[in-house]
């Protein structure tokens, strides 16, 4: 199962139903928004997995927090905790704020939710994000560095990127982002 999969299924879809809550959206909207953003979170994750310190920096972020509580409890996602957390993963995966509004803008484009909400709600879905990493078992994964042949984490977490194992996640991301753009 893939990121977005993860999240969209979680708790019989009580992330998609608290998003929704969270942002007076209904069910599509918040599916359609989540199904905008998290292509691009995807692609932040891998992109800074691929060097060696943001791959040590995600494997220390996963184990040191509870992050999975977002996933098994999608109510924690209306804590000031998932969003103080999830600008932190922001920072780290997007490197400005700049990054963070251009994704925000164009997930407005695709899904037809109002960027300013999807500003808002980008940080609870990192947060989300890193939970659903954290129950897949990133966390208690062997801490080797990012190789193809490793088998460390880095292939784990590409892996889990990569939902058609074709060694490429780009046309993951992509045919995630179209799934819910209908």
């Amino acid at each position: 199962m893939n990121l977005l999969d993860m999240i969209m299924n979680a708790q019989n879809g009580d992330v998609v139903r608290q998003v929704a809550n969270n942002f007076q959206l209904d069910e599509g909207q918040a599916r359609s928004a989540i199904g905008a953003l998290v292509p691009a979170l995807s692609k932040g994750f891998s992109n800074n997995a691929a060097s060696g310190q943001g791959l040590d920096d995600l494997i220390g972020a996963l184990s040191r927090g509870n992050h999975s509580r977002y996933i098994e409890q999608p109510a924690a996602l209306t804590d000031q905790a998932a969003v103080v957390e999830g600008n932190g993963i922001l920072g780290h995966i997007f490197g400005s704020k700049d990054v963070s509004r251009e994704v925000a803008s164009r997930a407005a484009e695709r899904s037809g939710v109002d960027s300013g909400v999807l500003k808002k709600m980008l940080p609870l879905l990192a947060s989300a994000a890193m939970g659903a990493m954290a129950k897949q078992g990133f966390a208690s994964a062997p801490n080797q560095l990012a190789g193809d042949q490793g088998g460390g984490l880095g292939s784990l977490l590409a892996g889990f990127l990569d939902a058609d194992k074709d060694g490429s996640i780009l046309d993951d991301v992509i045919g995630m982002a179209g799934r819910f753009m209908r």
